[in-house]
């Protein structure tokens, strides 16, 4: 009788693996956010809701800057380290962001968000009450 032996598990990784990869993926978010896709480097799409569209072009635009600009992130609202969600007032109004990670063909959630070339980032405007 032959008898399945053991896998050896992989090791899992350490906290300060977990945070080399948060720093990663946050370099790659703060590139995206700041060039609102435009850096081939950290390729994406924007997403504007129906509420912040309804804002009108000028709003959109201010809204835009504002994120691009953003640098504002904290624990609270970003316990990962990975600079995806962020909050920012409008002309009065509040607008959310957030940014998730893709594979190339925007299909499912990236695999390996640390790795521009297997992930594409959309960054969705919204606003609170959209979620």
């Amino acid at each position: 009788m032959i008898e399945a032996q053991p896998q050896p598990s992989a090791p899992e990784p350490s906290e300060a693996d977990d945070a080399s990869i948060a720093r990663g993926i946050a370099a790659l978010n703060d590139r995206f956010r700041a060039t609102l896709g435009r850096d081939p480097t950290a390729p994406g799409k924007i997403v504007v809701t129906r509420g912040v569209a309804a804002q009108g072009d000028a709003f959109v635009n201010a809204a835009l800057a504002a994120v691009a600009a953003f640098d504002a992130f904290d624990a609270a609202g970003d316990p990962y380290g990975e600079h995806e969600f962020g909050v920012l007032s409008v002309a009065g109004v509040t607008v959310w962001f957030r940014i998730d990670a893709y594979d190339v063909d925007y299909q499912y959630g990236s695999d390996d968000p640390a790795d521009p070339a297997r992930t594409r980032r959309v960054l969705t405007l919204l606003l609170p009450d959209e979620y």
